[in-house]
């Protein structure tokens, strides 16, 4: 059977549904000699390779307004017998087989969260979406939940795949840690926060806590902010400035993807109090490595950590304080966490993530 692959997005974007994207294929790669597969690509994307995997450039952009016109008639010269739409909203006609993965539905629960033009690109069309798709991947119980509840898809319409956690992501020994931790002048002791900086992550919430935490200790460790600016990030920095945490807060913008594991080995623990996580790549990475997770209560994140760590409600200021300070004092629990942390992480893997969804071709393909 010939299946296509909507690749498109790893050419815009970094990390989250990309780095799904790029372990998917590399992962099926592996697994499926029998299927012929075709990645389509963004036409821009002249540096990608996807090894024995046909691949092909396509013209129309990622989130364009006419996207599902322009697509379709784009897949009709590959007569695809199966369409893996990875980045939500699927063309018109791409296929005989239509398969969309939705990662979450955090543009229905906070809407103020993204941009008006995310909005409406979402908001727009995931009603469509689900409806058009012979059936849905996501990546948590908890989307879907929400799937059910706030769209109607029926239960048997919707498979969860877990997602896994690079190799990368491990304990590292002291050098390894300790040369990253020069090139980015990083103190021996920090609590991190990784993602984008945007709303949804609840920034201003963690500086609040943290400027809790150095009201009552000044002399605990600084809180890093590593990632990249992201939707209203003036506003979040302000608020942030606001506090008056001066060098106790540390920005480091960008760090470069191999950096990332010696971060967070170098870290007490990661402190990721979102709103909302349609799976929460972070949570599992910090534990691959060896660093305690502390996160919210709420959306994908209970399943990513499962008894390992700390969970919060987001709102709440003074426990994620608590939860900060637990983890810095408390020597011979956190120790006990990081082991949990390590054997959780092991249950995540990239093999299995595509073995899920190649089932779910094969039923499809088969119906």
């Amino acid at each position: 059977m010939h299946i296509g692959i909507d690749a498109r997005l790893t050419y815009y974007r970094r990390g989250g549904i990309s780095t799904y994207i790029t372990r998917l294929i590399e992962s099926l790669e592996s697994l499926d000699t029998a299927n012929r597969y075709t990645i389509l690509r963004s036409r821009k994307d002249t540096g990608a390779t996807a090894g024995r995997l046909r691949q092909v450039p396509i013209w129309t952009p990622c989130h364009h307004p006419f996207e599902r016109i322009t697509l379709s008639a784009e897949l009709m010269r590959f007569n695809l017998d199966l369409l893996h739409t990875t980045d939500f909203i699927p063309p018109w006609r791409g296929a005989r087989r239509h398969l969309a993965t939705i990662h979450d539905l955090t543009f229905l629960h906070y809407p103020d969260f993204l941009t008006d033009e995310s909005r409406r690109y979402y908001n727009d069309q995931i009603a469509y979406a689900v409806d058009h798709a012979d059936h849905l991947l996501t990546d948590s119980e908890a989307s879907k939940r929400d799937l059910i509840a706030m769209l109607g898809v029926p239960e048997d319409k919707i498979t969860v795949h877990l997602l896994g956690v690079d190799a990368a992501f491990r304990p590292l020994a002291d050098e390894a840690i300790d040369a990253v931790r020069r090139d980015l002048s990083l103190p021996d002791r920090y609590f991190l926060f990784v993602g984008t900086w945007e709303p949804r992550k609840n920034l201003i919430g963690l500086g609040r806590a943290y400027r809790h935490l150095l009201d009552r200790h000044p002399d605990a460790p600084p809180l890093l902010i590593a990632g990249s600016p992201g939707w209203n990030f003036d506003a979040t920095r302000a608020a942030l400035d606001a506090l008056k945490l001066g060098d106790r807060l540390l920005w480091r913008e960008s760090v470069a993807q191999d950096a990332l594991p010696a971060l967070y080995n170098g870290a007490l623990a990661l402190v990721l109090p979102s709103f909302y996580e349609g799976f929460g790549f972070p949570a599992l990475e910090a534990m691959a490595c060896g660093t305690v997770p502390i996160v919210s209560d709420r959306s994908s994140l209970p399943e990513v950590v499962g008894a390992v760590g700390l969970q919060v409600v987001p709102e709440d200021d003074m426990a994620i304080m608590a939860a900060m300070r637990r983890v810095w004092q408390d020597d011979a629990w956190r120790e006990s966490q990081i082991a949990a942390g390590i054997a959780r992480a092991r249950q995540f893997s990239w093999e299995t993530t595509a073995r899920i969804a190649l089932s779910v071709y094969q039923r499809l393909l088969s119906a």
